[in-house]
Parts: C-alpha cells; structure tokens; sequence
C-alpha cells in the first residue's frame, strides 16, 4: 500500500525485523525517556540486533554528540557506536556546508552535539554576535539554556546572516513528563525577529538524506513516537513506519491522522519490532482486526467485539482513515479509545 493511500495500518506475515533490513530508530520516547530504557527497549532491540537487523538512532535532539549518545545507550544495554547515531545537528551542518564557505564562522545557540558538528564540516563556532558570524545555527541546548543565547541568535540575525535550525519539535519527553523543545526556542527567536529559519530535522529532507548517506540503508523501517516529525518524515522519505506508543502520540491523536501522519504499522512499544502485524480487514459491519470490528456510524466512531487492545486500536484507524480520506478524521474517537483504556 502506497504511503499517499494509506487507509488502514499494514500487516506483516514476518516479523519486522526481518522484513526490514535497517530500523532507523528515533530515541526520546522510543529507546528512552529523560535518560532510562524505556521498557522493553533493551531486550528488543538486543533481540532485533542478534536477528541481523541493523540499528540506527536517528534524533532530532541536537544537545549531544553522537558519540556521548552511543555511550549512554551502551550504558543502558543496547550496544551502540557513534557511527550508528545520526542527529539533527549533523543534517543541519551538511546543509550549512552546502551553502557557506569552509571555515565560515557560525552563531551556535545550541549544545556541545551542534557544535561538534559544525566542526565536523569545517565551519567554526562561535558564541557572540560580535564575532562577526555569517550564519545563525540553532539546536537543542537542554534545559539550562539561558535567555540571553536567543538574544544573541537575534541580535545577529537582525544583521541579515542566515538562520538554521536543527529541529522544530515544539516538545521533548522527559523523565518528568513532556518539556518544551528546540521548536518552542526557534519560536522565541522568530517572534523578536520575524524571520524563518531553514530547518534540516524530522521530518523535513535533509534529515533523511543525512540518514541515507550514514546508513546505506536499502530496507529501512522508521520507528518513533512522533507523528509530526517521525512519521512524516517516513512519509516524506517513501519508506515503511512503525509507531510506537510509548512517547508523545495517543490513540486519539493516531485515530485522527491525516494521511502524512498515518504509519504503516502500529505498537505499544519495541517489542513490536520482533512480531509480524496483524492484518485490518474490511468487512461489511466496517473494518475488523483481530476480535474487534470499528465502524463509523453516523457521527460516531463505534467500536465492537473483544481481545487484543492493540487489534482494536488498529481496526479504529482503519473505519477513521477511510472515513477521513485524505483529510484528518474529526470524529470524536473519545468513547472508542476509552473502551480500549487508552
């Protein structure tokens, strides 16, 4: 099924992580959140790895060099070098490079991952905007950041020099529940300055031919928690998603997507990645997955039957994604979902 015509979640006679030859893995709210496994995690992508599946980390956090994350999930118990990882921060200094002179120097309003980055396509960070930067590079910088880096990003971008950001997720998991993200401090810039930053991350194309050229990959599958960023990205790419509900996105806001944000598979978490999916079926009572059967009636969307939560979570997107088309489903989705305890 084509990723524009996408009306129901797919079905796999395999297991993912054999149909798949790469799964290119977002981290904050698949592998972990706030810096622990999230659960499963470890066992599976252990299990995965030992299968033949290559894994790769793709985040658009920015705040870390590849190889500081690499140790941490080798700390966790998912062995990892800094080659397997690929951030934002180095999309958006492959997309710099392309467009300023080697050894340009550059605002960085952002963390050790975007600088080193920076470094690695030889341009030279710099932290004021008195040091005469060409551009403006924007990244995560964790929770510490203070006020006066974005009037340094503004100061030097009322001067005329480019503007780049890494990401724009307006949100970031953490151990404590959801913070704000890189997204919400662009904000911040592009209110006192009025200007639109280039973006590399999820799910816009830099990112994803970043992964490309890192990767090799020929079969890969993107598995996130985002349907804005992770999704969309797959979308944007033409490759196979998995979601995982183990981070930002609900069932409701699942049911609700509109055909960019409509993965190819859904999960409650990584152990996802080690079964086959379980076909959505139409029927002439809707559509029908496992022992549950959803269907749109009237305003409504009516869930029926009994067994895995998981198989009437995917049947519901099936009667709400059809219903919807190749717009978003507005139907309130709520009693459904609530049948499911999700």
């Amino acid at each position: 099924m084509s990723q524009a015509s996408r009306t129901r979640p797919s079905g796999s006679s395999t297991a993912l992580s054999e149909a798949y030859d790469t799964a290119l893995l977002d981290l904050d709210g698949v592998v972990y959140a706030g810096g622990a496994a999230i659960a499963h995690a470890v066992d599976s992508l252990g299990a995965a790895r030992d299968g033949g599946m290559h894994l790769a980390y793709v985040t658009n956090n920015a705040l870390r060099t590849p190889a500081a994350v690499a140790e941490h999930l080798t700390e966790l118990g998912v062995p990892a070098e800094s080659a397997d990882v690929i951030t934002s921060a180095q999309a958006v200094a492959r997309l710099m490079a392309d467009q300023l002179p080697a050894g340009a120097r550059v605002l960085v309003v952002g963390g050790e991952g975007l600088r080193a980055a920076l470094l690695e396509r030889g341009l030279v960070p710099v932290e004021s905007a008195d040091d005469d930067p060409v551009a403006v590079a924007q990244g995560y910088g964790g929770p510490d950041m203070t006020w006066g880096r974005f009037a340094e990003a503004a100061y030097a971008i009322a001067r005329g020099v480019p503007w780049f950001a890494s990401n724009t997720d307006l949100t970031i998991p953490s151990a404590r529940g959801i913070a704000p993200g890189n997204g919400a401090a662009v904000e911040v810039v592009r209110i006192a300055t009025g200007a639109e930053p280039q973006v590399a991350g999820k799910p816009l194309p830099p990112m994803h031919r970043e992964t490309v050229l890192r990767t090799g990959a020929k079969r890969p599958l993107v598995v996130g928690d985002r349907l804005d960023t992770d999704i969309e990205g797959a979308f944007n790419g033409g490759v196979d998603s998995l979601l995982v509900l183990t981070g930002v996105t609900d069932a409701r806001q699942l049911v609700a997507a509109e055909p960019r944000h409509r993965p190819t598979y859904v999960d409650a978490d990584l152990r996802g990645l080690l079964t086959g999916q379980p076909e959505v079926t139409e029927t002439a009572g809707g559509f029908g997955c496992g022992g549950w059967t959803a269907a749109v009636r009237g305003d409504d969307l009516v869930l029926e039957g009994d067994g895995e939560v998981l198989d009437g979570l995917r049947a519901l997107c099936g009667a709400a994604w059809t219903y919807a088309g190749e717009g978003a489903c507005g139907l309130d989705a709520g009693k459904a979902v609530a049948r499911l305890g999700l």
